[in-house]
């Protein structure tokens, strides 16, 4: 665990913001089989692996643009569409938790913490998986990509969740795996934790403010109490 205290907040936090994909789960083989679904079904060809993992922080369209470089907003939209309808019938069984992250989540909302996942992914979609992996009731809000107008990075799907449990941005830390969930944490005015259990490297996430770099979310217990011996 690499804690960098000037990043970190005067206050102790209230709320504790979570992404979903690589950083409380791993959805590898969900994402790369709907996306390349929805490619084949467009008459291209099947993406690389890392590439797909490495684009899954992204609004669809914009998946699409990264892997192939169509821009064109209603092939976006066709894509978008062979995607979730096939997601809709494999990912809930091809993303599974990371190990120890139930038993992380329960101890941080015994601890007193209110807890929350904002996501591009749909919030049936982490519903869903939650349910099926019994963690469902240990968060109290999700916010999903059908819920915002704006996607991370823009700083809404933060501010929205924020506003739903009834705290400020100095009483709440976001952790992510991407640089795009530093981004918005930025944009947010949101303390920021970074986590290695995705693709992106410790480097992606230089020159972005944050409090530490974690290896897992299973490590935050231990991160907030050293941020406890030093809040005010």
């Amino acid at each position: 665990m690499n804690t960098n205290s000037p990043a970190s907040s005067s206050r102790k936090p209230r709320a504790i913001l979570f992404d979903f994909d690589f950083t409380l789960a791993e959805s590898s083989a969900g994402a790369i089989e709907c996306v390349n679904h929805a490619l084949v079904q467009l008459g291209l060809p099947p993406a690389e692996k890392e590439a797909i993992r490495r684009c899954v922080a992204y609004p669809l369209p914009e998946v699409l643009a990264r892997l192939t470089g169509i821009e064109d907003p209603q092939i976006g939209e066709v894509f978008s569409q062979f995607f979730i309808r096939r997601a809709d019938e494999v990912m809930a069984h091809l993303t599974t938790l990371f190990p120890g992250i139930t038993e992380t989540l329960a101890q941080l909302r015994a601890s007193g913490y209110l807890l929350g996942i904002v996501s591009t992914k749909y919030r049936y979609r982490i519903e869903t998986i939650l349910a099926h992996h019994g963690a469902h009731g240990l968060v109290d809000v999700i916010v999903g990509g059908e819920d915002v107008r704006e996607h991370k990075p823009a700083p809404e799907p933060l501010w929205r969740a924020m506003g739903r449990l009834q705290v400020t941005a100095e009483e709440t830390i976001y952790c992510g795996d991407h640089p795009v969930d530093a981004e918005a944490a930025e944009a947010a005015g949101v303390p920021f934790v970074a986590v290695l259990s995705g693709p992106s490297q410790a480097v992606e996430f230089d020159g972005f403010p944050r409090i530490a770099l974690l290896n897992s979310v299973r490590e935050f217990p231990a991160l907030l109490s050293e941020l406890a011996k030093t809040s005010v």
